[in-house]
């Protein structure tokens, strides 16, 4: 029987000049998507800790204000994976474009609207459940706002560079929070009677822009390749949800493992370093400084991000996935002993280091291996669900949980530090519970998890020679 090389075949569709030109609208529309996506949800934490636990919540107990701060950052969280789960099923039945569309307007719009709120000196109480109201339409939006860039990409890249072309619009994430952490850096450089009266409005209002841009691109994308294969074939899931839960359950259970780490490292990073470090040195400390090691993290994610999406097409998802797991669980104790000095370049280094390798090495095989680990039929929802499901546990909680050991352990790094080892060693256990999925073909319809050793990509190599030796 012949044996099909599938790189013969992606090489084939490179070369064809409209599979080549939708691959560049794919990148863009997944990449502007996901940069706007970051950059409000950098911007929104980075603005927790410092803004909004002043202007919109009571001030008779700062430290309470600002956990109460951190509890409206974990309420976007929680809506995720509703909106997950409701846009999953839309882009499961109907297709990846159109729910791309739908959560760009939604997720934008919310986040521009962030920056017309009164404050609680306007309007008391209000104000903060109108901040908690659009959180949670952002939140709904971003459900399936990166599953739905992360599957968009699995299945319109090349598959032997799969990787690779999955982790690029990632670098919008990376992009995304960069911007944030500059344009923050920025506006705290204002004084601080100006910054609190109408300087932190002029990003959120900024990202209407982004969304006019993104959904240019993607109202002139098609859909993929693989959702194109189920209608032929008449195999579109009439109930995803049922079938997420009666076959896609241990994929989904997995995925929220390997996310652990990922998602909330980069939210214990992102925020909670800068509200520690706050506490370390006091309220004096220089804030706008210290935003410099999200950027310098970003930057780096830049080019770590494509990078190890790279090597997991040459040395499998698990491997490189798990490198970045271990590398943060080793890092964990150093890292937060060394933000508990109170030193400026210190900090900016720990903080740099910790999102720019430790997070991003596992972000960058995540963007192919998640898609690969579910069948074509309810693939949208199974990503979305195994992302939000651990945006909650990892990244929600990240905030609320880290902002109340700081409060009550009167800024205790030990805490902190431990928290983080779990996350890690959460990740690190489900890399040995996920198959290797490394040139799985995205057109079946059965999980990866749930096949044999084989038929799951673990003999990957074995498989690679065994393919040149036919070509041969």
């Amino acid at each position: 029987m012949a044996v099909t090389d599938p790189r013969t075949s992606a090489r084939a569709a490179s070369d064809d000049p409209e599979y080549a030109a939708n691959l560049r609208r794919a990148t863009l529309a997944s990449s502007i998507g996901s940069a706007l996506e970051y950059f409000d949800f950098a911007l929104y934490g980075l603005s927790t800790a410092l803004i909004f636990n002043v202007l919109f919540f009571p001030q008779d107990d700062p430290a309470m204000a600002t956990v109460a701060a951190f509890a409206t950052f974990g309420v976007g969280f929680l809506a995720r994976p509703f909106g997950g789960l409701f846009f999953g099923v839309l882009g499961d039945k109907l297709g990846r474009k159109w729910v791309l569309v739908a959560t760009i307007v939604l997720m934008g719009g919310a986040s521009t609207a962030i920056g017309l709120l009164p404050t609680y000196a306007a309007i008391g109480v209000w104000a903060p459940i109108l901040l908690v109201l659009m959180r949670l339409l952002q939140g709904f939006g971003a459900g399936a706002e990166q599953a739905g860039a992360t599957v968009l990409m699995a299945e319109y890249a090349p598959v032997k560079r799969r990787g690779f072309f999955s982790a690029l619009p990632f670098v919008g994430i990376q992009a995304g929070t960069l911007l944030a952490a500059v344009v923050f850096g920025l506006i705290t450089l204002l004084p601080e009677d100006q910054l609190l009266s109408w300087g932190w409005r002029v990003p959120f209002l900024a990202s209407f822009a982004l969304i006019l841009l993104a959904l240019f691109i993607r109202m002139r994308l098609r859909e993929t390749p693989t959702f194109i294969e189920l209608e032929k074939h008449e195999q579109v899931a009439d109930r995803p949800i049922k079938e997420i839960f009666t076959h896609g359950l241990p994929g989904v259970i997995v995925g929220v493992g390997l996310r652990m780490a990922e998602n909330g490292g980069s939210y214990m990073f992102q925020t909670l370093g800068l509200a520690f470090f706050v506490t370390v040195v006091g309220d004096n400390a220089d804030k706008s400084l210290l935003t410099w090691g999200v950027t310098l993290g970003s930057l780096i994610g830049v080019f770590s991000v494509p990078f190890t999406g790279h090597l997991s097409d040459r040395f499998g998802r698990r491997t490189v996935y798990r490198f970045g797991a271990v590398f943060m669980l080793v890092y964990t104790f150093p890292a937060w002993w060394l933000l508990s000095l109170g030193n400026y370049a210190v900090a900016i280094g720990v903080i740099a280091i910790g999102i720019g390798v430790a997070v991003n090495s596992m972000l960058g095989p995540q963007c192919a291996m998640l898609p690969e680990l579910f069948g074509n039929r309810h693939r949208y929802l199974g990503v979305a669900m195994a992302r939000e499901i651990s945006a909650v546990l990892a990244g929600g909680l990240a905030g609320v949980l880290g902002a109340y050991l700081i409060a009550v352990s009167d800024g205790n790094w030990v805490l902190l530090a431990i928290y983080m080892a779990v996350l890690a060693l959460i990740t690190t256990a489900s890399t040995f519970l996920a198959p290797e999925t490394l040139r799985r073909d995205l057109t079946r319809v059965d999980d990866a998890i749930k096949v044999s050793r084989g038929e799951g990509g673990d003999d990957v190599f074995a498989t690679t020679v065994s393919i040149k030796a036919v070509g041969r």
